[in-house]
């Protein structure tokens, strides 16, 4: 049995599923797989999401799958909400609810990273070189707060150019390969004790996939 996983970039294809069974599967009877379909970015994901989902639900090998799952940074799709909607809560409740209505699928949940996945990284400093490490905000201790003015990436990459610049080899935070050796070593029991957003995906990962036997 399997999920489905649509997203948005190279590091979420490339890390997510490996770091979302971590979770999963100690948990479960028998193993999930996880399937991932990358999207060129939040526009694409966003104007394609409908047909992506019913293609993925009537492929001959729908019949093992749990559900497809959307997943896209909540920081990323800034302009897609109702003017009047500001907080992370209301936008979040408001694109998951807008999103699985225009997809119409049963089998389809969609969930955001609250502001991005990089957030997951952050509930791990000891992740990042030391000096960056050091420099963190003391908001990182409930890294989805790390919000809309400043999110996770930009303040990764930032402490990388301010704290690093003297050493050549390091100047910018590189997210594709850094962050697929950062999610292969992160511990996602850190992170589901310090991100709610997170820890209620999963527990309906979860849910979904005993509901389906495993």
């Amino acid at each position: 049995m399997k999920f489905v996983l649509i997203v948005e970039g190279y590091t979420e294809k490339e890390s997510l599923g490996p770091f979302l069974k971590r979770w999963l599967d100690p948990r479960l009877a028998q193993p999930v797989r996880m399937k991932m379909d990358r999207q060129e970015g939040n526009s694409e994901f966003l104007i394609d999401l409908p047909r992506r989902v019913s293609r993925h639900l009537g492929a001959p090998d729908a019949g093992d799958t749990i559900a497809v799952i959307g997943l896209l940074d909540l920081y990323g799709i800034r302009d897609f909400y109702p003017d009047h909607l500001h907080s992370a809560v209301e936008r979040l409740e408001w694109a998951r609810n807008h999103l699985q209505k225009k997809v119409g699928q049963e089998k389809f949940r969609m969930f955001f990273a609250v502001h991005e996945v990089e957030a997951w990284l952050l509930s791990d400093p000891a992740l990042f070189p030391d000096k960056v490490r050091k420099a963190f905000p003391g908001k990182i201790r409930q890294p989805e707060q790390v919000n809309f003015d400043e999110p996770p990436a930009k303040l990764i990459d930032r402490l990388y150019r301010e704290k690093l610049s003297s050493e050549r080899r390091i100047r910018t935070y590189k997210k594709r390969p850094e962050g697929r050796v950062n999610f292969g070593q992160l511990d996602p029991n850190l992170v589901y004790n310090a991100c709610p957003y997170f820890s209620q995906m999963m527990d309906e990962l979860l849910a979904l996939a005993k509901d389906a036997g495993l």
